[in-house]
């Protein structure tokens, strides 16, 4: 079969590859024609040249055309791929550094939090504009595929406002399962259930999660005869580095009873319990890898790994090409999706979609993300019913938040922004609402450029700024904090001292997996 597979924000280092890769696996995707666009036409070319050495090396017919004209890579694709950051990492710099400056101290800001409901008032403005492409010129029925954050604010404005169905993908509940086998692994050689050098595979046990993007749940686990939920809580603690790396996470199972995703880092800033007050912050993280809690620590390692692609660029092209085989397939949703729809062979996951009563206690019409299985006739969602009561309330603390972003940045609304910031759970320890309001209008100054349903706004929001200084009604700010746990964004000099943990941190789809020397 020929496919033709748009990939938008395809000049993304990890994701774009991987991707492609992980499709032509499948031997009746050999002649898939993958249309790259990005608006970095340099950062394109480099990906692009990658990409086609590769299917070169791995002699399949398959072709990629790449163009910085979007519309024209959308057009009479079957499906679009998107894994645009908008507004790069110039504007996820503001993203977490002006929130510092009023107390807010996020690891990722890419969710919820300040940063996150930023990013997305950049990002649906974005992905709106796809789905009027994909509508227009894409073939009919053609399937959105999203791997942007915050995931589900995007996910659903495309399917509310955007008329193009549209699943959210995330890698996060695949992460969740291995800790959980991990700590299996440990317990059972110590049971002597298992050999001391067996591991239990994630696929070992029957596992579903359920909830919100970031925040789903660990509802069941079986393995052989044992059922792991009542068992988790002693599996982590007595597991030999995740009662140093995964404190809060391990805080959440023994209050709630059930396992969140996702890492320490990300679920410290989803709730108000753990970064609310700056001394207390380091007893909650660990700095052995910036998931674990550090500041500002996904934005260092994608400087980094950007920084060092653009630098180490010529190596890679003289590197070996990888090869694309069934083992070197990764656990990215996206490629098993298309197969299933295109081949029938069915594929079991879990996908962020409109809660149409898969979860009875969160609001209808949300994303929520939740087992799914896939085959020729589509995606069908399993019915989970009731979350527990205590995993509802913090989901819905989090949609609730979700809603208001998410509507705000469809009708560029100022006050219902305001109003989701100071709805946050994180802002809202932190933050009073005159600092919520100065705070949210520093950042639609700063990040004007990519807020064109902010236009009007933006110059009120500015004059607002100025007269609270010239009035001396300023709230007073933070100048020059950067952070409880900051990190510093290492030189492609000081990286060149492990220039091979540097390219691995540079190509990686899932920069969960990077400590903090890689």
């Amino acid at each position: 079969m020929s496919l033709k597979i748009a990939m938008i924000g395809a000049g993304s280092i990890g994701f774009t590859r991987r991707l492609m890769a992980d499709l032509l696996t499948v031997p009746e995707f050999a002649d898939t024609t993958f249309a790259f666009t990005d608006i970095n036409e340099r950062n394109l070319d480099m990906v692009t040249q990658l990409a086609r050495r590769d299917i070169k090396a791995n002699r399949l017919p398959a072709k990629v055309i790449a163009t910085t004209n979007r519309r024209r890579a959308v057009a009479d694709s079957d499906y679009v791929i998107c894994m645009i950051r908008c507004g790069g990492l110039e504007a996820f710099q503001t993203d977490i550094d002006i929130p510092l400056k009023y107390g807010v101290d996020q690891c990722v800001g890419d969710t919820i939090c300040a940063g996150g409901i930023m990013y997305a008032q950049r990002g649906i403005a974005a992905l709106l504009e796809f789905c009027k492409d994909i509508r227009e010129v894409a073939k009919p029925g053609a399937l959105f595929l999203n791997y942007s954050n915050p995931m589900a604010m995007l996910t659903w404005a495309c399917n509310k406002y955007g008329g193009v169905r549209t699943v959210g993908l995330c890698h996060g509940v695949q992460g969740a399962q291995w800790q959980i086998a991990d700590c299996v692994t440990h317990w059972a050689r110590r049971e002597g259930l298992i050999g001391p050098e067996e591991s239990v595979h994630r696929k070992e046990i029957a596992f579903v999660f359920s909830g919100i993007n970031h925040q789903t749940w660990c509802l069941q686990a079986q393995w052989r005869q044992y059922d792991l939920i009542p068992m988790l809580y002693d599996l982590f603690t007595s597991h030999p580095t995740y009662p140093t790396t995964e404190k809060v996470r391990i805080d959440v199972l023994k209050r709630f009873g059930y396992y969140s995703t996702e890492s320490n880092g990300h679920l410290s800033e989803y709730v108000p319990w753990y970064r609310k007050r700056l001394d207390e912050i380091p007893r909650w993280i660990d700095l052995s890898s910036w998931i674990n809690g550090e500041t500002g620590g996904y934005l260092r390692v994608c400087t980094e790994g950007r920084n060092w692609f653009e630098t180490d660029f010529p190596n890679w092209l003289k590197a070996e090409p990888p090869r694309f085989t069934p083992e070197s397939r990764s656990e990215e949703h996206g490629s098993y999706i298309i197969e299933a729809l295109e081949t029938g062979r069915t594929y079991r996951g879990h996908f962020n979609v409109p809660n149409t009563g898969i979860i009875t206690n969160l609001p209808e019409g949300c994303i929520v993300e939740s087992l799914g299985f896939v085959d020729r006739n589509g995606i069908h969602m399993a019915h989970i019913g009731d979350l527990p009561l205590a995993c509802a309330a913090t989901c819905s603390a989090s949609v609730n938040v979700q809603r208001m972003g998410m509507e705000a940045a469809v009708h560029g609304d100022v006050m219902l922004l305001k109003q989701a910031m100071l709805h946050d759970p994180l802002v809202g320890a932190v933050c009073d609402p005159e600092e919520v309001w100065q705070m949210t209008d520093e950042m639609l100054v700063a990040q004007a450029q990519w807020l064109p349903q902010y236009a009007e706004e933006i110059p009120k929001a500015k004059a607002r700024l100025e007269e609270a200084e010239r009035s001396g009604t300023r709230v007073k700010t933070m100048e020059g904090f950067t952070g409880m746990a900051r990190l510093q964004t290492r030189s492609v000099e000081e990286m060149q001292q492990q220039a091979e943990e540097a390219r691995r941190n540079a190509q990686a789809a899932d920069k969960g997996k990077m400590t903090k020397n890689a």
